[in-house]
C-alpha cells in the first residue's frame, strides 16, 4: 500500500546498517512485510495475526513477528523485523506481553499502532483464578499476581478486541472500510457461537477445578465458572515452590481433579512430575500462542474446540 518510502527512525537505520542493507528491499521474509500493494500489517504473535487476517481478508498483507513454535514471551526482534515494522502501514500488538515489541513500537513513527490490551479489560491474576478450589494459597497467589495478557482465550474478550481492530482498519484504510466492517461482524458472530459452545459444554461438570502449568486460562475460567490452579504464575518458565506443589496435590485430591494440563511450547517436565506424584493424568490445554504441527487444530477455532473437549473430559462433563 505504501506509495512512498516513510521516514526511517534512527533505530531502523542503525539496524539496516548493521545488516549491510543498502536499501529497504532486503530479500528476507521479514522485510517483505512492507511496501506491498496491500494494507501492510505487522502482528506481534499468532492470536493477533489471526485477527488481522480474518478482518483484513484479501486487502491486507500480514506478517507475524513471532514464528510458529516460538515462545512469544521470550521474543527478541531482529534488525530486519525492525525495518519491516517501520515500513508497514500498521502494527497490531499486545502491550506488556512482549517487551521487545513494546520497545520497537514505541520507537517507531508508524501512524497506526493498535494495542489489543486497550480494546478490552485486563485483570490481575495470580496462580489461582476462581473460587471453587478446596485449598487456597493466597499469599503466593498475591505474590505472583499481575495483569493477565491472555485475553484471546476468552471468546468474549477476543471479540471485543476484534471489534476494535476492525474500526482501526476502517480508519487507516477507508477505501476498504465496508469490507473490514463486514469481516469483523462475521468474525464476532463466530466468536459468539464459540462462547455459547463453551458455556453449554462446561455448564454441568463433576468438578470445576483444573490444573495448568502456567496461568494462561484465568479469563476462560472466570467466564465459565471454573477455577484454574496454575503450577506457575503468569510466567511459563518460573519454577513452583515445594509448598505450592504440596498444596496442589492436596487440592487435587479434595476437589476430584483428574488431570494436569501442559502446553506444547513449554516443557512438560514439571506437569508430568506432579501428575505422577499425585497419580493424575496429563493432557494438553493449548494457550494458542502459535500454531505448529503439535497443535490440535489448524487455527484458533479448531484449537479452542480441542481445548473445550479436553476440559470436558478432565472435569467430567455430564
Amino acid at each position: 500500500m505504501n506509495v512512498r518510502r516513510r521516514h526511517i527512525s534512527v533505530l531502523a537505520t542503525a539496524a539496516a546498517t548493521a545488516l549491510g542493507l543498502g536499501t529497504l528491499s532486503a530479500c528476507s521474509d521479514s522485510a517483505a512485510a512492507a511496501n506491498t500493494d496491500k494494507f501492510d500489517v505487522v502482528a506481534s504473535f499468532y492470536p493477533l495475526q489471526y485477527l488481522a487476517e480474518q478482518i483484513g481478508g484479501s486487502h491486507v498483507h500480514v506478517t507475524s513477528l513471532t514464528k510458529p513454535g516460538q515462545e512469544p514471551h521470550d521474543l527478541e526482534i531482529s534488525a530486519q523485523q525492525i525495518v519491516a515494522l517501520q515500513e508497514s502501514d500498521a502494527v497490531l500488538y499486545l502491550k506488556n506481553l512482549q517487551p521487545a515489541v513494546d520497545e520497537a513500537v514505541g520507537q517507531s513513527d508508524l501512524k497506526t499502532k493498535i494495542d489489543a490490551a486497550s480494546l478490552t479489560t485486563l485483570e490481575k491474576h495470580g496462580n489461582e483464578v476462581g473460587g471453587h478450589a478446596a485449598s487456597h494459597d493466597t499469599s503466593e497467589n498475591e505474590e505472583l499476581a499481575g495483569l493477565d495478557p491472555h485475553i484471546w482465550l476468552d471468546p468474549v474478550r477476543y471479540a471485543q478486541v476484534a471489534q476494535g481492530v476492525g474500526k482501526s482498519f476502517e480508519k487507516a484504510d477507508p477505501k476498504n472500510a465496508a469490507d473490514y466492517k463486514a469481516n469483523t461482524a462475521a468474525l464476532v458472530e463466530k466468536l459468539d457461537a464459540l462462547n455459547t459452545e463453551f458455556k453449554t459444554g462446561l455448564a454441568n461438570t463433576r468438578t470445576k477445578v483444573f490444573i495448568t502449568t502456567h496461568a494462561a486460562f484465568g479469563y476462560l475460567a472466570e467466564r465459565y465458572g471454573l477455577t484454574e490452579e496454575a503450577i506457575n504464575g503468569l510466567d511459563p518458565e518460573s519454577e513452583p515452590s515445594a509448598e505450592r506443589v504440596k498444596d496442589l496435590e492436596k487440592m487435587a485430591k479434595a476437589d476430584g481433579v483428574t488431570t494436569v494440563f501442559y502446553e506444547t511450547l513449554v516443557s512438560d517436565k514439571t506437569a508430568k512430575t506432579i501428575a505422577a506424584d499425585a497419580s493424575l493424568k496429563t493432557d494438553v490445554l493449548d494457550p494458542i500462542e502459535g500454531i505448529t504441527k503439535k497443535s490440535r487444530g489448524t487455527d484458533y477455532f479448531s484449537v479452542q474446540r480441542a481445548n473445550l473437549k479436553a476440559l470436558q473430559a478432565a472435569l467430567g462433563a455430564k
